[in-house]
């Protein structure tokens, strides 16, 4: 890196300090930020397996619950069918949704994505003149406010502020201009792995509910209309009540 580079480098730092500190105005593009939210893609697929591991590990730990307390009563003998329900979508999830989202979704979005390292250089190289130009602003004002006794100081000032502004409102509008263009361009491309993401989340719903449906008979038959005449809750709550005279949890 050139001794210039390295300088605009330790300036556009010290600029981002002073600007969380309120000591430099920062500059809000709320049309740029929302243009650069709807390029960003979500990892929508990462969440789904997140969310299966973790009904994974809820199901082990109630299975593990209610085993310790009385491995024949009907509460272990649901926890261990939760258990295998759960097992059996995660692994439903795995063998018959892996291959088809991959070839579906996941390799559409990566051929299009690899388009994008450009984009993301433009937006770095457009939030640093950001920078330059919110410093070279601030600078500005203060010879304004505070004149220096050297008279050519504030021509110069002036000088690098437009160079600043101009840059970066060519490089703003630029983004401006053409992100939604990129998006315009991304949504019926994508539309027919929307339709296939749909198609398999909703299918990876209806065998959850075939499956977690057999889970319920383990249970009494009131404990549903319990639960919809709101008596579970005091229930629950007397339980609670019980545990917190314990001496163990704090009773007297």
């Amino acid at each position: 890196m050139s001794w210039a580079g390295f300088k605009k480098s330790v300036n556009r730092a010290g600029t981002t300090l002073l600007q969380k500190t309120g000591q430099i105005e920062r500059t809000v593009d709320r049309e740029f930020t929302e243009e650069e939210a709807k390029y960003r893609i979500k990892a929508y697929w990462d969440a789904m397996r997140a969310m299966t591991s973790a009904q994974s590990r809820i199901a082990e730990t109630l299975e593990t619950f209610y085993g310790a307390a009385d491995r024949s009563s009907e509460g272990a003998m649901a926890g261990h069918a939760y258990k295998r329900s759960v097992d059996d979508m995660d692994t439903t999830f795995t063998r018959e949704l892996d291959v088809p989202f991959r070839t579906t979704i996941s390799e559409p979005l990566g051929k299009m994505c690899a388009y994008f390292p450009v984009v993301n250089e433009h937006i770095a190289k457009r939030n640093k003149k950001l920078l330059d130009y919110d410093s070279a602003r601030n600078k500005l004002r203060k010879l304004i406010d505070k004149p220096s006794e050297d008279p050519t100081k504030l021509p110069r000032a002036q000088q690098e502020h437009d160079e600043c502004k101009e840059m970066f409102d060519m490089l703003n509008d630029q983004l401006i201009a053409e992100l939604p263009q990129l998006l315009d361009l991304r949504v019926p491309y994508f539309d027919p792995s929307f339709e296939a993401m749909i198609r398999m989340q909703a299918k990876f719903a209806e065998e959850g509910y075939e499956k977690l449906s057999g889970v319920q008979r383990y249970f009494a038959d009131n404990v549903r209309d319990d639960y919809a005449a709101g008596q579970l809750d005091a229930q629950v709550e007397g339980i609670l009540q019980e545990m917190r005279e314990l001496s163990i949890c704090g009773g007297n």
